[in-house]
């Protein structure tokens, strides 16, 4: 005779029986052996890229630790090692490597928070409002990023001097000029990389606020803002990794040697053919690489875990 409960458990369905070991199909011995040289053929395409991608950082790595002071001579890794590259980064007075970093780490972050700022209202603009030329815009933004940079140095430089003899906060040889420049270079792909996102955020979620009485700037900060977190992300490390290896305007706009970027200041190293110095090239490259790395490694939860967190908001 059969109790309630045990007639209620016996009423219950199997939860997901392919799980259960009885329920699972047994794999014939070709079907294995396929799945076996499938998965040592991934594990080897793994390994052959990350040997490809690990050597040059092991490279620089050790030519930065030799005190040989030539190329040639740093040619076998590891084989000497020595903190001398990096103590001469700091030694001569008229290569301010300190300020160089530091204006490279004040240049990028500003750089990486006003390229997420105008980008996504320009984002949010094109994809939640409906004006005259949206499309027109859309396409030209595309357009002019085809175009490739080198051609507009001139321009800029020109643009530039004149700004500078009306604001001279904003004209050559000055941070805030570069900035600009750069926030000027970095809107038109970044607004696009977000209207793409933002056109997933369902409009519903903005009506919806709209009745509660918020208006399209309590909507973009309040709302767009936190559910983009993961293209917001993107675009920041993008654009700081941008400024930070950026090398013509930032050469061609910043003349004094205290105001430098890293990326111009490491060439004063290796721009002369008969005193090159490569190694200390190479401990000045290591460090500068640095903020990049710490950077993508404090965005990583947002660029990997954002997008389920985004889907479950």
């Amino acid at each position: 005779m059969h109790t309630d409960a045990q007639m209620a458990t016996s009423n219950v369905p199997a939860v997901n029986p392919r799980n259960h070991p009885a329920a699972r199909t047994k794999m014939q011995p070709s079907q294995r052996r396929r799945t076996s040289l499938g998965l040592f053929g991934k594990y080897a395409v793994a390994v052959a890229t990350s040997l490809i991608a690990i050597f040059p950082i092991l490279y620089i790595l050790s030519a930065s630790l030799n005190p040989n002071g030539s190329l040639a001579g740093s040619a076998g890794l590891f084989s000497q090692l020595s903190l001398e590259n990096y103590l001469d980064l700091f030694d001569d007075p008229a290569q301010p490597f300190g300020a160089w970093f530091v204006n490279t780490l004040i240049i990028g972050l500003m750089t990486a928070a006003g390229t997420v700022l105008l980008g996504g209202l320009a984002a949010y603009s094109f994809s939640r409002m409906r004006f005259s030329g949206r499309r027109f815009g859309l396409i030209t933004i595309l357009l002019v990023q085809m175009f490739p940079q080198l051609l507009a140095v001139i321009a800029i430089f020109l643009l530039m001097k004149g700004i500078g003899d009306i604001f001279p906060a904003l004209g050559l040889n000055t941070h805030a000029g570069l900035i600009v420049v750069y926030l000027g270079g970095a809107l038109g792909v970044n607004t696009y990389l977000m209207y793409g996102f933002f056109n997933t955020v369902p409009a519903s979620i903005d009506e919806a606020a709209k009745l509660d009485g918020a208006g399209h700037a309590r909507i973009f900060f309040t709302i767009i803002l936190r559910l983009s977190a993961p293209v917001l992300a993107v675009v920041a490390l993008l654009a700081f990794i941008a400024t930070v290896n950026e090398f013509v305007i930032a050469s061609v706009l910043l003349t004094d040697p205290s105001k430098k970027t890293l990326a111009v200041g490491l060439y004063q190293f290796i721009a002369q053919e008969t005193s090159a110095n490569w190694p200390v090239f190479a401990a000045g490259a290591v460090i500068a690489a640095l903020p990049v790395v710490l950077l993508f490694f404090a965005l990583q939860k947002y660029i990997v875990g954002g997008l389920t967190a985004g889907a479950v908001k």
